[in-house]
């Protein structure tokens, strides 16, 4: 009997032999100090502030810092450029910079580089990626001292330390004065400094010696870090067995469980804050006379579909099935609505009590994971449903979700790494975003209300009551969390970060 060979695994043995007869284009490992990461995707810039990848934010955590940060063990916002913080009131932060922060060219971080910073993030002709967010929130910035600067905010933000940790890395003042080449290295503040940048090839580092000693992110370990664009998965695989790179990042489980089988290669699993969902047009945008405006089918689409299975088989490592539209690492995740165990001849019973004994066709949509989105479709279709498997490119599939003309779709959403439910719930039921389709406008008022309020417990409480109306609704499916994959040569120690974007300045070489 012929023995059929899966694609990767043939694609992997062509690399291999590829790589076996052409050295590597880095010396990667501890002799030389130097830890080589693969990147899938290219990066036009190294300047976060005009970037959106996440490959960007690891570089950008490498070679920059911001006033805040997300703490890797606690997920929770923490100072970093910052020494100290207070809120004067709901709309006022006072923000007092440490002492002895360096840019990398020898400058010292102060005042008036803050100020710089976010005056040009706030211009709406700088044109930066996460400008439009932080003009919705943030009215200006001023200089109260030498190290201090005062937050003026057109509102109460509760997300205002997260934009700040996650999208605003700090520049020199006059960095953007004029015309700048994404070529030139980035003058930062953070750990490493960018020595050279190849667009679409490669980008080296070499660890800053000035950075300030006081940094939670403490003195990294490895002198020197080399990130190679590879998109070929399979070149990624023959490289890292051959010692041209130290480390890949989003290693599909199959391809996981084969390399890590092989010598000299070690595997790591984490968490990642991802969630996969299914989103059910309850409020009839893509047809007013659709079976998913009745209650009892979204149960019983919620009853047919064995998340535990899916999660344990399919997607694997550290994912969990999940009960609510937010992953439970996220502040707010919490909720006393109904859950919805696998049980097909409940979804039956609802499907016919719904008048529909019978089952009824639509289309579902999705642009990843195709074989999730197919063990969906046979759980589905177990119950009596017909089911169109519509899928498509990320372009067409968000060209369509955003017109509102899909009865069902299956996504995934990673909140952009953020611990907090206005990420994702908040996202995805606010009354002007393209990805509600719950035609629920009280809801929507009830997370627009989490989003204005800075006091904790009453976020909690917002959060609990639009959760609940969603599972008592059964607006969505919530599926699983995500886990991410990392293989690396065992030489390498690298902690396994809790929101799936790793920490490379904690990165060090075993003894």
């Amino acid at each position: 009997m012929a023995i059929r060979c899966p694609v990767r695994v043939v694609t992997f043995l062509i690399s291999a032999l590829a790589a076996a007869l052409w050295p590597a284009t880095a010396a990667a490992g501890p002799d030389d100090d130097t830890l080589v990461v693969a990147f899938s995707k290219a990066l036009t810039t190294v300047d976060r502030l005009y970037s959106i990848q996440r490959e960007g934010l690891i570089l950008s955590r490498l070679t920059d810092d911001g006033l805040f940060y997300v703490d890797p063990d606690t997920l929770e916002f923490e100072p970093l450029a910052a020494a100290s913080y207070e809120w004067v009131d709901d709309t006022r932060l006072d923000v007092t910079l440490r002492e002895g922060i360096r840019f990398h060219d020898g400058s010292p971080l102060t005042a008036d580089d803050v100020v710089y910073t976010f005056q040009w993030v706030l211009n709406e002709d700088s044109d930066t990626s996460r400008g439009a967010v932080i003009r919705g929130w943030l009215k200006g910035v001023e200089k109260t001292g030498p190290l201090s600067v005062r937050f003026t905010l057109n509102m109460p933000y509760p997300m205002a330390l997260r934009d700040l940790a996650i999208s605003i890395p700090l520049r020199k003042r006059g960095t953007y004065d004029e015309d700048h080449d994404d070529g030139r290295p980035l003058n930062g503040i953070g750990p490493y400094r960018v020595t050279r940048f190849s667009a679409g090839r490669e980008i080296v580092l070499e660890r800053f010696e000035g950075y300030y000693a006081d940094s939670p992110k403490a003195h990294p370990a490895i002198r020197n870090m080399v990130f190679r664009v590879i998109p070929d998965e399979g070149t990624q695989q023959a490289e890292l067995l051959s010692g041209g790179i130290d480390l890949m990042m989003d290693v599909p489980p199959d391809v996981a469980d084969n390399v890590s089988a092989l010598p000299g290669v070690a595997r790591l699993e984490g968490n990642d804050i991802r969630i996969g969902y299914l989103t059910l047009d309850a409020g009839g945008y893509s047809d007013p006379d659709s079976p998913m405006t009745n209650l009892k089918v979204r149960q019983a689409i919620n009853h047919a579909i064995d998340r535990e299975a899916i999660t344990r088989y399919l997607v694997r490592g550290s994912a969990r099935a999940i009960p609510y539209a937010c992953h439970p690492r996220q502040f707010g995740c919490d909720s006393d609505g109904p859950r919805y165990p696998y049980d097909p001849g409940k979804a039956r019973k609802l499907l016919a009590e719904a008048g529909y004994p019978n089952g009824f066709s639509f289309k579902l949509w999705a642009y990843r994971e195709k074989i999730i989105a197919e063990a969906i479709v046979n759980n589905l279709e177990a119950v009596g449903l017909d089911v169109d498997l519509r899928f498509v490119k990320l372009n067409v599939f968000s060209k369509v979700r955003n017109e509102h003309r899909m009865e069902a779709f299956f996504a995934s959403y990673g909140s952009g790494g953020t611990p907090d439910a206005s990420a994702s719930t908040g996202v995805h039921f606010a009354a002007d975003s393209s990805r509600n389709y719950s035609g629920d406008a009280a809801l929507s008022r009830t997370v627009l209300a989490a989003e204005r309020t800075i006091d904790p417990g009453q976020r909690r409480r917002l959060y609990r009551q639009a959760l609940d109306r969603i599972a008592e609704q059964a607006y969505w499916v919530p599926l699983f969390s995500y886990s991410q994959n990392y293989l690396l040569t065992p030489a390498l120690s690298l902690p396994v970060p809790d929101d799936g974007v790793p920490r490379l300045w904690q990165a060090a070489w075993r003894p």
